[in-house]
Parts: structure tokens; sequence; C-alpha cells
């Protein structure tokens, strides 16, 4: 019998082991690494803040973010727009190697009802992160598509790539999330519908006098199928017009849409309410939290409180509320004892907005001594970015890095500090920064860093570390003009290909440590090692795309057209709205 009861016991033993195994894996008991809080800003530029040398906006809590961390005044987005920059930022790779780059005009998404999105392969650091036991959360912008086949299979959604929870909005901010402001989608389509619409009344009119006065036979079915086409043209018009704002505008939680259209007076406060409560519903494991703001992107909504108290306008009341949630959503970690086992990051996802206007006024970022803005290829306004990081004992406090970093750093750095390997079936572009930022290392790993604009390399940058040189060559620039405050085409989007853009042969080259403005294009004359550099560089760029391999275009023109089939609705489509967030509009002080 004792023999018995001690295989018994040695049997339960093991079971219990296993299984204390399994879940430790599974569910993040015993995981030991720090929590991780990720912020990102929405079109900020790169002299919008205080601790980047605006004195004329307040920006005092991220000023003391940046004090009390290290800030990384190279650090460089993969692309100057939203969808391809916020790909690379998640999965630590170029957008072109997941196939979220466009070779047409469009170059993110634009409407939720489109198949496009982060490819369910693509590994992101919330995904890795969650494998390890982390709760991982997103709260605000996704931009990286939602669904694929059908209205509900959500196959680019945060949850699929390894979010537990989502609290945003699955696309962007366009001006029709506003009521008040003009459209900015389809615009001239909408006008052409609107115009197709008049001219077919008219002529049906003009048919129904012919037919009633016998001037010439006119048959009722020619009648009848004209004004079908009439019928169906208001219908395209009032779609577009009439729909968009329903559509495309939606507050989600999780799977389901909760407000649609999302009401923005009160959006700042709720993301703020949500962080908050996020940071205090996790505070007993380790988490990841990934607050991605709609701040500063336009149309710049800003609460009673804060409207009117810059000296920038609009943009500048924006960027001073946005501020402000970051002092909250900081507090909060403070609040909870995670102060010091928090490593905190904040950065944006690209350069400022040069052609965001109303009426004469600018209401885009200022990205100080550099040159262009959102949208323009690698122009340095576009691709450099305001970088913070935190982490109390770990980290000096108040020092600064003047290496070159990226965002997509952020996918090994994080995937180290959870203890998760990151994947070996594919290339990762992004680097370790943790002996960076601990002065382990003097230099950064970055030699070479190639700057997309939609699928078509425009330039690449060249770290020289021994030399301390910074080359950049630009093979294609978009035709902007910048005495017009980097307008492209009438204050639209510039465009990476085509009549929009110059093409340099040879190549524009610039030493970035000592031309930040890009201002001085070096020449054979006037710098000895010209060729060289150009040569090298060369050689680099035909490695690189020697490591890219074909994937499914996510931007081509069938992946971001609507489809009325994947449209998100709250409600019986195409009558999309509801408003289940009426009770959660508390405003935090």
């Amino acid at each position: 019998m004792p023999s018995q009861l001690n295989h018994r016991t040695v049997r339960c033993s093991l079971i219990a082991w296993l299984v204390s195994s399994l879940f430790s894996q599974t569910y993040g008991v015993n995981v030991s690494g720090p929590n991780i809080l990720l912020i990102m800003a929405d079109d900020l530029g790169y002299g919008d803040l205080g601790c980047f040398g605006n004195n004329t906006i307040r920006t005092p809590n991220v000023d003391q973010l940046a004090k009390e961390g290290v800030k990384l005044t190279q650090h460089i987005a993969a692309a100057s727009l939203c969808t391809p920059s916020r790909a690379a930022f998640l999965t630590g790779r170029y957008p072109i190697r997941s196939g979220m780059v466009s070779q047409i005009n469009t170059r993110v998404f634009i409407r939720t009802g489109a198949s496009g999105g982060l490819p369910a392969n693509e590994t992101t650091f919330a995904k890795l992160l969650q494998q390890k036991g982390y709760a991982t959360g997103i709260i605000g912008k996704w931009h990286q598509g939602v669904n694929c086949e059908s209205r509900n299979d959500h196959c680019h959604h945060p949850l699929n790539h390894g979010f537990d929870y989502f609290y945003g909005i699955p696309l962007t901010l366009i001006n029709e999330c506003q009521a008040n402001k003009d459209p900015e989608l389809d615009v001239q389509l909408q006008a052409t519908y609107w115009f197709c619409t008049q001219m077919v009344a008219l002529l049906v009119f003009t048919l129904l006098l012919i037919k009633m006065a016998a001037l010439f036979p006119v048959k009722w079915k020619t009648i009848a199928f004209i004004t079908l086409c009439g019928v169906l043209f208001f219908i395209s018009w009032f779609i577009n017009h009439g729909f968009v704002r329903y559509w495309n505008c939606m507050l989600m939680r999780d799977h389901t849409v909760i407000e649609q259209p999302i009401n923005l007076e009160n959006a700042a406060s709720r993301i703020v309410k949500e962080s908050v409560a996020f940071i205090e519903r996790k505070k007993e494991r380790p988490f990841l939290l990934f607050v991605s703001f709609f701040h500063v992107h336009t149309p710049c909504f800003t609460t009673k409180k804060f409207h009117g108290k810059s000296q920038h306008g609009l943009y500048g009341d924006n960027v001073e509320e946005m501020d402000w949630m970051v002092g909250k959503i900081l507090a909060a970690v403070d609040r909870v004892g995670l102060r010091n086992n928090t490593f905190t990051y904040f950065a944006s996802d690209h350069g400022g907005s040069l052609e965001a206007r109303e009426g004469n006024t600018q209401i885009g970022g200022w990205n100080g001594r550099l040159k262009g803005g959102k949208g323009m290829g690698g122009w340095e306004g576009g691709i450099r970015v305001p970088g913070i990081v935190r982490w109390p004992g770990k980290i000096a406090a108040n020092t600064i890095l003047d290496e070159p970093t990226s965002l997509m750093d952020i996918f090994p750095t994080v995937a180290h500090l959870a203890g998760a390997p990151v994947p070996q079936d594919r290339i990762i572009d992004g680097k370790n920064l943790i002996a960076l930022l601990q002065e382990e290392v003097q230099h950064s790993e970055h030699e070479f860093m190639f700057h997309y604009c939609g699928s078509y390399l425009h330039a690449v940058r060249w770290y020289q570390k021994e030399s301390g040189a910074l080359w950049k060559v630009h093979y294609v620039t978009p035709n902007f003009k910048p005495q017009e405050a980097g307008a492209c085409y009438g204050n639209k989007m510039c465009q990476c290909f085509g009549d929009g853009v110059t093409q340099h042969n040879p190549p524009l080259l610039f030493d970035l440590s000592c031309d930040l403005s890009e201002a001085n294009p070096l020449s054979p004359t006037s710098e000895p090692l010209f060729n060289i550099v150009i040569t090298q560089i060369a050689r680099v760029v035909a490695k690189h795309r020697n490591t890219l391999t074909p994937v499914p275009q996510q931007l081509d023109v069938y992946n971001v057209v609507w489809k009325s089939w994947l449209q998100p609705c709250c409600g019986t489509f195409p009558f999309c709205w509801c408003n289940d967030e009426s009770s959660n509009d508390t405003i935090i002080i």
C-alpha cells in the first residue's frame, strides 16, 4: 500500500509540475519582465515639443518624460505615412516586406470596408509578448485593416495580431468625422457622380417633353433605362456623400462597433480613461499597452478645456491636449506603483503635415529645420520623429542619444525585455536598443537605412560610425514648393512616382551631420568622396533588393476599394449608427 501511495504521489507531483509549467508559459505566471508602455502620437512634427526645441507650445509632461529618460534625436520612421509606418513599427520590418506599401497613389487605408491589411502571417511585438504571458492592449488608432472576406472575419483586427484588448478606431481620422469640416474622401468622384446625376435628370426631362410633344418617336424603354442610370448615379452620390461619416468614423471595443459615427468631442478623455483603466486592471501582471493617439491628426478636435489656450491656434491646442493625456497616463502608472518597472516609449508615427490647412491657415505640425513633411518620401521632415525612452534605474535620466535609431527597433527591444525570441524565419530590420540605451555600446547597429515612398525607394542613409559622417542619397524626390509651406499639387498629398516626382541622376547627396536641412547637395567638386559614397550605397541597395521577396500587395487597387460586404456596421447595413458610449463621457481632470 505505501508503495502505491508513493507512486501516486510522484504521478500527482509530475502532473502538477506539468500543469504549472504550461500555465506559467501560457498565462504569464512568474513572468518577470518589465511592463511596456508605448505611446504614439499621430502626425506630430519633430519641432512641436518643448524638449525638441519648441518654446511656444507648452508640453510639460512630455518634456518631463524626456528629463527622466533618453531623448532620441535621430529617430527614424520607416515611412512618411501612417499605415506603412505603423506596420513597420508593429513588426520590426520594412513595410515592403509585408506588402503594406502601395504602387498607386493611395498609400494608406481610407475605408473600413477595404480588404487589405496587416497580413495574418506577420508577427507583431504584441503577439510575441502575449505568448510570454503579457496582458496586451491597444487603445486608440489602428489603421491596419479590419476584414478580408466577410464583415465579421476580422482577419486584420488587432485581436488577431496579439492584442487581448482593443478600444479605438479601426481606421484613422478624416474630415468626414467632424460634421462641420469639408469632405476629403473622393471629393472629385462625388462631384462627378452629382454632375452625372444632374445631366441624366436633364436628359430625361428633355426626352419626356419631346415624348409629350410628339416631336419625334421616343420609346418608353429608353426613358426608363436612362432614368435608371440617373437613379444609380444619385444612389452612388448619396452613398459617397452621406454615408462616409457613418461607415468610416467608428469606435470599437474588441470586435464590437459601439459608436458610429464617433463623437470626437469627448474622445480624448475616453482614451485617457480606457488607458488608465487598463493599467489599473493589469497592475498585478506584466502588461504591454500601446496607446495610439488620434492627436494631432486632422481634423484637430480639441475639448473646451484646451480650446484657444495655445499660441498656435487649433493645432497648438491639440498638441497641448495631447501632452495633458500623456501626463494623465503616466500619473496612473505612478499611482499603482509601477513607475520603476515600466519601460515607457513615446514617439510620432512620422513627421508633421505641411499640406493640412483650413483656408489659408496651416493646421499641421512644425518639423523645425527639417525639409519636407508627411507623405514626402525620404525628406527628413517626413521621417525623423521625436523619440523618448524612460526606464528608471535601468536607463540614465536626462540624456541625449544622437545615434540613428528606428521605430522598427521597438519590436526587438521589447521582445528582449520580455525574454521573447524574435522570429528566425524572416528578416527583422529593427535593432535591439537596450545596449545602446544603457550605454554599453557607443554606436547604433544601423549602418544603412532605406526610405521608401509607397513601394518606391526614394532615399538611403549611410552612417559611417568611424568618421561620424551621415550620408544621405536621394534617388527620387517629390515635387513640392518649400516657399509655399511645402505644398504639393495645390496642398494635396505628394506623390511617389510619375509626374509628381523628380528622378536624380546622379543622385542628390547630403551630409546630414553638417546639413540637417538638406539644403546644399554635394557634388564631385565640393565633396572628394562623392563617387565613393554613391557607389557604395548603390551596392548596398542592390544587396537590399535581393532580400525582398514577392508578397501580396495589401494596398493595391482591389484591396483599397470599398466593399459593402466588408463594412463594419453596428446596425442594419447601410444604416449604420449607434451610441453605446453615451454614458461614458466623463471628463478626467
